[in-house]
């Protein structure tokens, strides 16, 4: 069968760099890779793609040392290699850079990208050669940031700037990125992909995991399709079509998304004037005003750094403002911190799913319910839990958002990060919110389950529940929203109705006027 789904594909030797055969890696109760036949091809851009739970994350943790397999082969340069560490990876000429962030927000720019592989002089780390060496990769990815400047003050996008520049300092001859565009703007996406021209020319190989289709069109020589766990198709990207691509991700499991509006009731929240600033000067926030009703979905457009994080942590009460109020059915919470505002019917499904929306050593259920933990929703007296109320609320909750799990006392991290997703959101939906706070709900997660979010937030629309999302993505902005707010340098520039949204007013909003 995996033969017969290879049409044009190279077959000697020479042209393949990395194999596996008959691999497999089985979980307690999930089978993640299930007998899989893999080709990476000699310096191309080898696109990997299927639907959270198909095994991606998984084939490329075992090429970099990360996981073992529990069974097959990898073939590197024609010969059995075992990898059982990244260090032993990377000495074979194989780096990865992770989906989610794997940096460390105490350290500098400079010691982020050298670390566990810094520069030694005379027994001793040659600061000044390893200074010059960081300023020359961020220029080289146009990051415009001193190597000494502490890593926790950069945001999402441009952390992941400097992941990729970790990579590149390294003697790499396969590069694996695991969704590395979806914390960038489409500015330093371009540069992404100038950088990947430029290590193909250098002879070095790409594997290429993301869920824009476009995207992968547009970067990709070589596809591969998984679904799950399982080998399904691999073709010459001159030979694919985002139809066919959607097609075999998803087999007979086809999802479509229709816009519906829900009914809106009466104003549920208002924003007037809030603003917040930064230490070293500027805004975070400038006068932001804008108001919510029941049953109203609004998309928040903007670019990276225009204030659509910082403006859901200000109306949570994560981040202090200096000015401004945020009233919720009538109720003043500008002195309520975060735990008030979430007992009044605030919830927030944060950005950085691995960082703030999830505890890692815990497990599904335990990640689930920890909000409403906290509000007493599953205490049967005083102060103790109700079991099989906290198991029953979860099976249901599981159900409803269609999460590929066999067991929720399996560690989260068992999940693919769409699952883990659906689980961050859940945990929002069980403190029974009345207004919902989603920033880049979809992103890095698949066609598949981001059609599941979409339908989710139409039901909670539909269930009167306001909904406010943010989204890098025009065209899902555009999909979803009843109103788009447009952001720029902390301000909202446009509040447009969506029967007079346009591509251009969108993007001529987003851009920071001088």
């Amino acid at each position: 069968m995996q033969q017969q789904d290879r049409v044009n594909m190279p077959d000697t030797v020479n042209e393949i760099i990395i194999e596996t055969r008959n691999l497999s890696r089985v979980y307690p109760g999930v089978t993640a890779l299930d007998n899989v036949n893999y080709r990476v091809y000699r310096n191309k851009v080898n696109v990997l793609i299927g639907e959270n739970g198909a095994g991606k994350s998984t084939m490329m943790k075992m090429l970099a040392g990360v996981e073992s397999p529990s069974s097959g082969e990898i073939i590197l340069e024609g010969k059995p290699v075992t990898l059982n560490s990244t260090h032993q990876a990377e000495k074979h000429g194989v780096s990865i850079i992770f989906q989610e962030l794997n940096l460390f927000p105490n350290m500098n720019v400079m010691d982020n990208i050298f670390i566990a592989n810094e520069f030694f002089q005379r027994g001793k780390i040659n600061e000044k050669y390893q200074y010059e060496l960081a300023k020359a990769l961020l220029e080289r990815l146009e990051l415009d940031v001193d190597p000494y400047t502490p890593l926790e003050e950069l945001g999402i996008g441009h952390q992941q700037l400097v992941e990729i520049a970790r990579a590149l300092s390294k003697d790499t001859r396969v590069l694996i990125m695991d969704e590395p565009t979806s914390a960038l703007s489409q500015s330093e996406v371009k540069v992404l992909f100038n950088v990947i021209e430029q290590l193909k020319r250098r002879g070095v190989t790409i594997i290429y995991i993301s869920h824009r289709l476009e995207e992968l069109m547009e970067i990709g020589d070589h596809i591969t399709i998984f679904r799950d766990g399982r080998f399904i198709s691999e073709r010459q990207v001159s030979d694919a079509s985002v139809p066919w691509i959607i097609e075999q991700m998803v087999g007979d499991k086809k999802k479509h998304f229709d816009y519906q509006a829900a009914p809106h009731g009466e104003t549920v929240m208002e924003v007037s004037g809030l603003t917040a600033l930064h230490q070293s000067g500027g805004y975070k926030l400038n006068d932001v005003s804008f108001s919510l009703r029941k049953g109203e979905v609004v998309g928040i457009y903007g670019l990276l750094g225009a204030g659509r994080t910082e403006l859901f942590k200000g109306l949570i009460g994560l981040m202090p403002c200096q000015r401004g109020s945020v009233h919720l059915n009538g109720q003043c919470l500008d002195k309520a911190r975060f735990h008030t505002r979430l007992k009044k019917g605030l919830a927030l499904v944060p950005e950085d799913r691995q960082g703030e929306g999830v505890v890692q050593l815990m497990s599904i259920q335990a990640n689930m319910t920890l909000s409403d933990l906290s509000l007493k929703g599953f205490r049967r007296a005083w102060q103790w839990l109700n079991p099989h109320k906290e198991r029953a609320s979860v099976k249901d909750m599981i159900q409803q958002l269609a999460i590929k799990v066999s067991d929720p006392e399996l560690p989260i991290t068992s999940l693919s990060g769409g699952n883990q997703q659906k689980v961050v959101l859940g945990k929002a939906l069980m403190t029974q919110p009345q207004v919902v706070l989603l920033d880049e709900p979809t992103r890095g997660i698949d066609v598949g389950a981001k059609t599941d979010v979409y339908h989710l937030i139409g039901r909670m629309a539909q269930q009167g529940l306001a909904v406010m999302f943010s989204s890098s993505e025009l065209d899902e902005v555009m999909a979803l929203a009843d109103r788009i707010l447009v952001m720029a340098d902390g301000r909202i520039t446009t509040d447009l109705p969506r029967h007079a949204v346009t591509r251009e007013k969108l993007i001529a909003a987003s851009t920071p006027q001088d």
